[in-house]
């Protein structure tokens, strides 16, 4: 095995295994977190759901999924929206506006509108809401970018506000707001007959477990069949 002549070919079936062992842990990591993810959602799905208009807890960021209900009025003027959504095929952006309540102001994902609106600030304002508003929705946390692909927004050098953005990371564009705004996003519960733009929107989430385990069996076999099937493998060579 470890002659000059096969030496090459066994660093390399070393590697191999050590890459499918790799491999093979790296899936069950991936099954872990997709079993944390399913216990958070089905947590706070369980959970009453938070009236914001009575308190605001320290730990509202880590309460993603939970059913909120909250009422105050829209700020239009600082309003942003998100590109790249699509709604029954349709291209579109999503209007991000801050809503002013009683303890502060939170973001929310009012939902898609068509792109015909041009995505201008003041083609917007043709989908405000006057008045007092109450929302009911779930509680959501902003992130830069996606875990894989995409595009982090960053913010223009000159100090001024960036209108469109490519991922809802509300961290940044709280830096932007002249006020302070909570660290989560709202996204409100979806009415089938309201068609009306802007028309909100909820993910479709499947909790399962997924493909993981059977992937990590997967590179775990391999590794063996490379570990322990090189030394007979050699033996065929020498017979």
């Amino acid at each position: 095995m470890f002659s000059f002549k096969w030496l090459l070919t066994t660093i390399l079936v070393f590697i191999g295994t050590a890459v499918c062992i790799r491999l093979g842990i790296w899936q069950l990591d991936r099954l872990e977190q997709r079993r944390a993810f399913n216990f958070q959602v089905e947590t706070m799905r369980a959970a009453e759901p938070l009236d914001l208009d009575e308190t605001t807890p320290d730990d509202i960021a880590s309460m993603e999924w939970r059913a909120i209900t909250i009422t105050g009025k829209y700020d239009f003027e600082n309003q942003v929206a998100l590109r790249n959504q699509y709604y029954d095929g349709n291209y579109g952006f999503h209007l991000i506006t801050p809503l002013h309540y009683y303890g502060g102001t939170v973001l929310v994902n009012r939902g898609w509108i068509p792109a015909e609106s041009d995505s201008a600030p003041q083609d917007w304002r043709m989908y405000d809401e006057a008045g007092e508003v109450t929302l009911t929705g779930q509680i959501r946390l902003g992130h830069g970018k996606p875990a894989f692909g995409g595009v982090a927004d960053a913010l223009p050098i000159d100090g001024s506000h960036l209108e469109v953005w490519n991922n809802l990371d509300v961290e940044k564009i709280s830096t932007q707001m002249p006020y302070p705004i909570l660290g989560i996003y709202i996204q409100p519960v979806v009415d089938a007959n309201d068609l009306t733009p802007p028309i909100p929107y909820q993910p479709i989430i499947e909790l399962t477990e997924g493909s993981h385990f059977g992937y990590a069996l997967q590179w775990f076999t391999f590794a063996s069949i490379l570990f322990l099937g090189y030394p007979f493998y050699l033996r065929k060579q020498d017979d």
